[in-house]
């Protein structure tokens, strides 16, 4: 039976935002979704499937820290999560606000909240609007979120909440950057010799011939499903150039295919990485200036130094005429970019997993050789299949940046070559490997 309460919060939702009723209202229905208990302290609060949504102390002090990082003469603001009401409250009063988005990460926790409490001091107030956040195709900036609903975003939100997540730790890692980069100068001073006297990048731009293919491979469990096609690809008179990130080299190499390009950017990737001795000189390795110098060393074929705009680099930009790869934290992104700077017209994307998919973290890889193993799974992403994969945050923040490269791109069709990994906004799947 629908209270009072709840009639009268949806009045309102219904005159401004009438395509949120049905939603609301069958989300108002599915209460066996939520295991709900009541929080009492200073103040009340809700416990949601184990999360609290507010402070049970003293809620609105705690709405006040939560946006203290978002300046006062900011006029259009949008808000992740809709709690109790408190941050909008607090926003509201701000003077110089003129637009407020509130977003619902989810939209049970929502109704629920509209069935318990009257929430139309913010919603009757001219300046908000309401959406899903699963309406948006990126987060907008500058924003507020409420964190236990990062956490309780439900399924269909879960792609703003991944980006959601991204936007926050690289603003903490840029932070930390900031504050100091001498931990790096000892190796770019020791690679100096090494990029005085090796190609940039940039050389490498606008080569690709009209017709040609370009392979991204990427290190994910699901490489080890198309060993086959791409040694066959290769061996073909019109062969794809292979673009392939360290940790996938040793892979390749175990089933005799030869890299074209090895794209490395990791300071602690070495030898028991990328195994040097079983590459000829037709390889090519594009690499940042804080590469291992004994990668540097004992690679046997031609070294094209690249830069990202990362703050570790900014001692030596001037002295470098590399140009700028995109970066986004993982090597996935400048091996892609790459490919697109390379004029690739067509890019298939192997093993780009972002996920534990196959039980496993990486391909040819035992588990927990390059890091947490798959058991060490924190978050959950959904697959090709609809399916929820393990995952770790870090990761998709990776698969953020990825998409976020791909819709800058219109002119470049994007493949991907397996539905076992996450899915990938802006990418076909490829006809011939996915069923």
């Amino acid at each position: 039976m629908i209270n009072d309460c709840f009639a009268q919060n949806m009045r309102v939702i219904a005159s401004r935002w009438p395509n949120l009723v049905t939603v609301l209202q069958q989300a108002a229905a599915e209460k066996h979704r939520l295991a709900v208990q009541l929080i009492e302290g200073q103040d009340n609060t809700l416990l949601i499937n184990g999360i609290q949504l507010t402070s049970r102390h003293n809620r609105q002090q705690e709405a006040l820290q939560q946006i203290s990082k978002l300046p006062q003469h900011y006029p259009h603001i949008t808000l992740y999560g809709t709690g109790l009401g408190d941050l909008q409250q607090q926003l509201l009063g701000r003077e110089r606000l003129q637009q407020l988005k509130v977003c619902i990460l989810n939209e049970y926790v929502f109704a629920l909240v509209l069935q318990l409490l009257d929430q139309r001091h913010w919603l009757s107030d001219s300046r908000v609007t309401l959406q899903l956040a699963a309406s948006q195709s990126d987060i907008q900036l500058p924003f507020a979120v409420l964190p236990s609903e990062l956490v309780l975003a439900s399924d269909s939100s879960m792609r703003v909440r991944d980006r959601l997540y991204s936007e926050l730790e690289a603003g903490y890692a840029a932070q930390r950057l900031k504050q100091d980069i001498s931990p790096f100068l000892p190796r770019l001073q020791q690679n100096q010799p090494f990029w005085q006297q090796d190609q940039p990048v940039q050389t490498l731009f606008n080569s690709l011939a009209a017709d040609k293919d370009v392979y991204v491979i990427a290190a994910g469990p699901s490489l080890e499903q198309h060993y086959g096609f791409i040694k066959q690809a290769q061996q073909q008179p019109n062969a794809p150039l292979l673009i392939c990130v360290d940790t996938a080299v040793a892979a390749l190499l175990s089933q005799d295919i030869r890299p074209d390009i090895i794209v490395s950017r990791d300071h602690k990737i070495g030898l028991r990485h990328l195994p040097c001795n079983s590459l000829t000189a037709a390889s090519r390795l594009v690499y940042f200036p804080l590469a291992n110098p004994e990668l540097l060393q004992h690679f046997p074929g031609k070294r094209y130094i690249a830069l990202s705009d990362s703050a570790v680099f900014d001692p030596v930009r001037k002295q470098l005429s590399a140009a700028t790869l995109f970066s986004y934290g993982s090597v996935i992104h400048p091996a892609v970019d790459l490919a697109v700077k390379m004029a690739a017209k067509r890019v298939l994307l192997f093993g780009a997993d972002f996920a534990f998919s196959h039980n496993k973290t990486h391909a040819s890889w035992q588990n927990g050789a390059l890091g947490p193993g798959y058991q060490a799974a924190t978050e959950q992403v959904i697959n090709g299949f609809g399916e929820k994969v393990p995952t770790l945050r870090n990761l998709l923040t990776y698969l953020t940046g990825l998409e976020r490269y791909i819709s800058k791109q219109p002119a470049v069709t994007f493949f991907n070559t397996s539905k076992a990994g996450a899915f990938i906004a802006g990418t076909q799947y490829h006809a011939e490997l996915t069923h």
